[in-house]
């Protein structure tokens, strides 16, 4: 079904196929590798009609939804969305590339491969094979006069390479990096080969990002924590008291998981004049986490808490996918 090579055991593989379920259109994405005790199947499933492409709706806090919005209005630079594997983050550029769409503008995505079809945008589906790579795809799309480039995933140095001094002459440019915090995405490139003042020139945000699993609204069980949890963790209301908060019991309607959903949560960090002059002078990524928190960046912890507080998802699954700072624990 995905056109793999069902007698090459030794090497891996990358397919898709597309089903339809009840008039609804389901892409699979495969992926096989070797192992010792046989071939290992991931399947991804990508479902058109339950993802939304619109940036105010991905569960984001106003405060980031606006440092997001303002960053995409800027006439050229890098944003960089940063997080594991299945957090969102292609769905968040989608979503970026949908808010800055326009009749007149000439926007062009490579990815590998391409997830989901938008109507009026130009996109590219990578293919190693022929070599047709991030790099060479991204050098020829610079004579199409784009105004903003998409670029799935930055792996190497010659895709950040060129992905820089796109956004240096002129392009906004989009694109995703595997790190865990939006400080880690800065050093990467600095590990990659990348000089520190070509990110202070082309950078204008990195964003964090992290999928939680939302609570079936139907049969959350309300509790109230410790006071030592609640003080580890600072669970606290506006008043100074130990609020209520909820966890997972399961239901009909949640097949008995307890979640039903996921939200994002994001952290947002911009590339100001005091974090260039960091990034000028060697910091680390501690240094500059910081000096991000002292200018206002709400960490993804101090997101998760807050959507604990509000009752949307669990402690237990803020802890799961988010890490402490020193803010954190303060």
């Amino acid at each position: 079904m995905s056109n793999l090579n069902i007698a090459e055991r030794r090497l891996p593989q990358d397919g898709r196929f597309r089903l339809k379920l009840e008039d609804r259109r389901i892409d699979f994405r495969l992926s096989i590798i070797p192992s010792i005790s046989g071939e290992k199947a991931n399947l991804r499933i990508l479902d058109k009609e339950q993802v939304m492409m619109d940036i105010a709706k991905l569960g984001f806090e106003e405060r980031d939804r606006k440092i997001i919005c303002s960053a995409c209005e800027m006439p050229h630079g890098m944003i960089l969305v940063c997080g594991p594997t299945g957090s969102g983050k292609t769905t968040t550029l989608y979503s970026a590339l949908k808010y800055v769409d326009r009749p007149g503008k000439n926007l062009v995505t490579v990815e590998d491969p391409v997830e989901f079809q938008l109507r009026g945008i130009n996109q590219v589906s990578i293919n190693s094979s022929i070599g047709l790579t991030f790099a060479s795809c991204l050098r020829s799309i610079l004579r199409q006069d784009p105004d903003v480039i998409m670029i799935g995933e930055i792996r190497d140095y010659d895709t950040v390479d060129i992905a820089i001094k796109a956004a240096l002459t002129g392009h906004l440019v989009f694109s995703t990096l595997h790190t865990n915090t939006a400080s880690g995405s800065v050093v990467r490139m600095i590990n990659m080969g990348v000089e520190p003042f070509l990110i202070a020139s082309s950078v204008v945000l990195v964003v964090a990002q992290r999928l939680i699993r939302k609570l079936c609204p139907e049969c959350k069980e309300p509790y109230q924590p410790s006071e030592e949890i609640a003080k580890r963790y600072r669970l606290f209301d506006q008043n100074g008291r130990i609020p209520v908060i909820y966890k997972p019991r399961g239901c009909k309607r949640c097949m008995n998981s307890g979640y039903q959903g996921r939200i994002g949560m994001v952290e947002c960090m911009r590339i100001t004049p005091e974090i260039k002059d960091l990034l000028f002078h060697g910091a680390q990524e501690f240094d500059i986490e910081q000096k991000a928190i002292e200018e206002g960046m709400v960490t993804l912890r101090e997101n998760g808490i807050a959507n604990v507080l509000s009752g949307v998802t669990p402690l237990e699954e803020v802890l799961r996918t988010t890490t402490e700072t020193r803010k954190d624990l303060g």
